[in-house]
């Protein structure tokens, strides 16, 4: 899978480095603990009014209960929760002004699309004649007016999911909150959906909070995302700086494909410094990440997209290697190689396939030679 970073509006929109703005949601040293077993260790973590948050991570990591402390229907074994002013922690879900939606959508299948949407307003004994303008205005948002009248079975799976979604910002909560909200859609749909909830989250200006595991479409819709794993959260930032300049080897191997190399630090000059890393290969010239020091061990990561392909030696390059050809992962638009160096390591490199198949340059066991710039990629820890 190929993960670059998604386009972003020209305004710019960066609350979390004005030090004048406060968040809208403070995690404070939060743990959470079902008995002995500990699913979140120590958080902190601020959110702010209008951002489109993503919890990022794998099964387990704690995502979810994060999202379940934050709807109310778990509660911090340490640590506070701010809402607003607001200490939430022990507040019942019904009482926040916070709405969850659920990756099983959760529609009741009696009811029609209108009536969904109207339900949680009755519920709050809202008048008549705003439960009306409210639905309308909602069935509008989610473009499903002439659908109103259905019910969910008549729908298909996006269109549910947006009933879903109408129905959660009914109410106008401060806070909306979403599950996988997009899992059980094809991938073509899922990422229409992803572009309409970016188009609806900034109509709004609301504050959303999305849990997924899918580095894809946490990188297209978030405004920031926080990498999790095992209860911590590793990395937050913008998807351009976690794709770019990961802060360590987890985030850079969880977020898309990545070439890691091991090996020794020195030569630094102000320029940058080299990394030794195999008997028989040359050093590899880093620019960046230069406050480090030499005779230190570290990880060099670059991303495949990065590494050019070429026949002949590349004599200009700031860093190269040669290999062979060892597989092919051919995606349409995209080939990977997959690259054994002479020390048997696996090196990737993409490229775009500008020419047609059968008129593809490199080929199965084709001697290659890879080079990248010396800004292409970062050291880790």
């Amino acid at each position: 899978m190929n993960i670059s970073p998604a386009k972003k509006p020209s305004t710019k929109f960066q609350p979390w480095e004005d030090p004048a703005q406060e968040p809208l949601v403070r995690f404070g040293n939060v743990t959470k603990r079902f008995g002995s077993f500990t699913a979140i260790d120590n958080v902190s973590l601020d959110i702010y009014e209008r951002e489109f948050f993503a919890l990022l991570g794998p099964s387990g990591c704690g995502k979810t209960t994060m999202m379940r402390m934050l709807a109310g229907f778990e509660t911090p074994s340490e640590g506070s929760i701010f809402l607003g002013d607001e200490d939430i922690g022990s507040v019942p879900p019904y009482k926040r002004p916070v709405n969850m939606m659920f990756q099983s959508y959760a529609l009741f299948p009696h009811m029609t699309v209108e009536a969904n949407i109207a339900f949680g307003l009755k519920q709050d004994k809202w008048p008549k004649n705003l439960i009306n303008e409210r639905v309308e205005e909602m069935l509008s948002l989610v473009q499903l007016t002439k659908f109103a009248k259905r019910k969910p079975h008549q729908l298909s799976g996006g269109q549910r999911q947006r009933v879903a979604l109408a129905r959660s910002l009914a109410k106008k909560p401060k806070l909306l909150l979403l599950d996988e909200p997009l899992g059980a859609l094809d991938k073509k749909l899922r990422e229409r959906t992803q572009f309409e909830l970016m188009d609806i989250q900034e109509k709004l200006g609301m504050t959303f909070v999305i849990v997924t595991h899918d580095q894809e479409e946490a990188m297209t819709v978030a405004s920031r995302i926080a990498v999790m794993d095992d209860g911590k959260i590793i990395q937050v930032a913008t998807p351009e700086v976690i794709y770019e300049y990961p802060n360590c080897r987890y985030v850079a191997d969880f977020i898309g494909d990545v070439n890691i190399i091991e090996g020794r630090l020195n030569s630094r000059t102000e320029q940058g410094i080299k990394l030794s890393w195999a008997e028989g290969q040359d050093d590899i010239f880093i620019a960046n990440n230069i406050d480090r020091h030499a005779d230190e061990n570290a990880c060099f990561a670059i991303r495949p997209e990065k590494v050019h392909v070429t026949r002949e030696e590349p004599m200009d390059a700031d860093n190269r290697v040669r290999g062979e050809i060892h597989d092919i992962a051919y995606v349409g638009n995209l080939s990977t190689y997959y690259v054994k160096l002479g020390n048997g390591k696996i090196f990737k490199a993409q490229e775009s396939n500008r020419r047609r198949l059968a008129n593809r340059e490199f080929t199965w066991e084709d001697k290659v030679w890879l080079s990248w710039r010396n800004t292409a990629g970062v050291l880790l820890d």
